[in-house]
């Protein structure tokens, strides 16, 4: 091994994302030629332990769950993955350490009630955060095994960077680090997750109000930081926001204090009926939309088996970039995408209910067909006259219009209203209990699957900024947010029960949150429901706002003062410039662009702050996907490990290196 000055690098963060990075820069460390490889430490910096960091802390309540199912999420290369990026040092998807884990011949020293839980898992069931925190802990444990029988170094700082700076001379970074003093590092990679962020002008507004009030107001966090105990039994919470966060909160107030959801030997959308404890708060739930997202399904993959992409393939993608168009999405994508969920919904409709068609099934899928196959705009005109001939009116759907479940009407009060939404609630976990024999969860699936290669297109600077700006960011994703992001189907089997046992209410459609002066009381109200709810405690169930420009940590505020980085600035349809809510950085692997337009040198980005050019950011990678595909996270951390290393070699063979990189080797643009 070189005997040199050992090559710095600072991983700052030590959630999953971090842990990526590490474990692909050990991994292609570990396929060099001995001889060839170079001095190399690696310090994660993070006030959290490393690998869960601090969303996914094991000490969490065990009642917060994933939305995604076991054999979905990874770390390290699995797979297909593993096929294409050089072997990892640990090796196991959450799934693959779940099942060693339970086997009796492990020798693990897991709690006991991590291994309860892991026990009654299955590959498409929901694990809790904590369970899935003790795989990432577990996995920097045999990084930190597989350094050391390397000869590379492998720490955790368990403290805070406070700032980034360039030394006086040379190159490399110092790290200002609490309670630490100064650490020197020859290169950083910015791993940082969620970052507290200044409140918006009505959230500002609505914490004033409390304080002047004697109020409760929870402002936007990571639920597992939020003291739900104050919520007060029998009285009435606002909540804004129907997304994550309010489940756990849900879940949290009432199993969390004694409550229990029995069955009802009921079908399900009625499986559940709800005992209270008597220490309920009472939850008035709005959000935009007026409903909660809806359930994933219940399914033995993460894309429906029965979903294969026509349309929207790769090679159509490709074709694009073949002619030199810059894509559009309205335009180019959607209509691809498009097809592709209209044949998933009505080849599933034919496959369990073809007696409902008003003719034959095999003629409706043979002219459906012919409609998709349409190469022009006249697709979807034909296709409606095609479903007029043969699908009943009852048995139709518009894919647009799922964006507004509760139709945008008005409701006759309070009651007329949770209705509505318990029917929709009802509804949708009997689809989910369906799985793939449930036409709309599997349109839902096609366009999920849709969305691992569009994030793919626009990471690769496939589509046009104002296309991003106006139609991926400002219609598709809250559609596909709404409908592919949700809940475990649990959880809206759960809110079913407690919306009959009178524990949740709704708000309704574009609510407005105010104060009343006059009464001292926070107000709930929708211009669709004509009802009006007070309470004396209002939460935001939401997480703090990934937007750099909003951020309040220390490190990324001063980083962007200096200059080192700033937020990326789009141009819309009408010549706006648009500050988005991520960083300007250059393609793969992600260096940061400073002030003056120039990428930094030696410095790497990966996770929640590329949501710039990483429209839908992945927690993790998708076990057994390509890298190019849900693996995407995977191989970003590869390109970075690349660069890295590169830079390692380089610096090893210039001589005169002090301990800051002195060259630019290893730059990337």
């Amino acid at each position: 091994m070189n005997t040199t000055q050992s090559f710095q690098l600072a991983v700052i963060g030590a959630g999953p994302r971090g842990i990526s990075v590490v474990e692909r820069t050990l991994a292609r460390y570990l396929a060099l030629p001995e001889p060839s490889r170079p001095a190399l430490k690696i310090r994660v910096i993070d006030p959290f332990n490393p690998g869960p960091g601090h969303v996914w802390r094991t000490g969490q309540s065990r009642l917060f769950l994933m939305n995604t199912p076991c054999l979905f999420p990874t770390v390290v290369p699995a797979g297909a993955t593993a096929d294409e990026l050089a072997a990892s040092p640990s090796g196991l998807s959450f799934d693959q350490w779940r099942i060693l884990m339970t086997d009796p011949g492990a020798g693990t020293d897991l709690p006991a009630a991590d291994r309860d839980e892991l026990a009654q898992l299955t590959p498409g069931a929901f694990p809790s955060r904590a369970v899935y925190g003790r795989y990432l802990e577990w996995t920097f444990a045999r990084l930190q095994e597989a350094a050391l029988a390397a000869g590379v170094e492998l720490d955790h700082v368990r403290s805070e960077v406070l700032s980034l700076t360039r030394p006086e001379t040379g190159a490399g970074w110092v790290l200002e680090v609490a309670g630490e003093g100064t650490l020197d590092a020859d290169a950083v990679v910015l791993a940082l997750g969620h970052l507290p962020a200044a409140l918006s002008a009505d959230q500002d507004r609505l914490r004033d109000a409390a304080d002047r009030h004697n109020l409760r107001y929870l402002p936007p966090a990571v639920p597992s930081d939020v003291d739900f105990s104050v919520f007060p039994a029998g009285e009435p919470v606002l909540v804004r926001g129907l997304g994550l966060n309010f489940f756990d909160i849900m879940i949290q107030v009432t199993t969390g204090r004694g409550g229990r959801f029995l069955p009802s030997g009921l079908p399900a959308g009625r499986a559940l009926r709800y005992e209270p404890s008597g220490r309920e708060p009472v939850l008035v739930a709005a959000s935009r939309r007026g409903t909660p997202y809806r359930a994933k399904a219940r399914l033995d993959s993460y894309v429906p088996r029965s979903v294969h992409l026509r349309y929207f393939t790769e090679e159509a993608a490709a074709a694009f970039r073949q002619q030199g168009i810059l894509p559009g999405f309205d335009h180019d994508l959607w209509p691809l995408l498009h097809r592709d969920a209209v044949w998933a919904y009505y080849s599933t409709l034919v496959r369990v209910a073809a007696d409902e068609l008003l003719e034959p099934a095999e003629l409706f899928l043979e002219e459906l067909r012919a409609a998709l196959d349409l190469p022009g705009p006249e697709w979807d005109s034909v296709k409606e006259k095609v479903l007029d001939r043969f699908v009943p009116a009852d048995r139709r759907t518009n894919l647009e219009a799922l964006a507004q479940p509760l139709g945008r009407r008005p409701y006759r009060g309070a009651h007329d209203l949770d209705n509505a939404v318990l029917a929709y609630l009802e509804d949708d976990a009997a689809g989910s209990a369906a799985g793939e024999d449930d036409p709309l969860k599997m349109a839902i699936g096609a366009l999920n699957a849709g969305r691992t290669l569009l994030k793919s297109i626009v990471a690769d600077g496939g589509l046009a900024d104002a296309s991003w700006l106006s139609e991926l960011r400002g219609w598709f994703e809250p559609l596909v947010e709404g409908l592919a992001s949700g809940p475990p189907p649990e959880r809206i089997e759960q809110l079913a029960a407690l919306v009959r046992a009178g524990v949740v209410h709704f708000v309704g459609p574009d609510p407005r949150f105010d104060i009343d002066e006059a009464r001292g009381v926070f107000t709930g109200s929708s211009p669709w429901s004509g009802t009006e709810y007070a309470a004396r405690t209002l939460v935001e169930a939401m997480m703090p706002p990934n937007r750099v420009d909003r951020n309040i940590s220390p490190l990324l505020g001063g980083m962007l003062r200096d200059g080192l980085v700033r937020p990326k600035v789009m141009m819309a349809a009408d010549g706006t410039a648009v500050i988005t809510p991520g960083l300007d950085v250059t393609l793969p692997p992600y260096r940061p662009v400073g002030i003056s337009g120039e990428p930094q040198e030696n410095l790497y980005v990966l996770g929640l702050q590329l949501s710039s050019v990483q429209w839908g950011t992945a927690i993790a990678a998708e076990a057994g996907s390509p890298a190019g595909a849900g693996a995407r996270t995977l191989r970003d951390a590869d390109d970075i490990a690349s660069a890295l290393l590169a830079s390692a070699a380089g610096r090893g063979q210039t001589g005169g290196a002090s301990k800051y990189q002195r060259a630019n080797a290893g730059s990337s643009s």
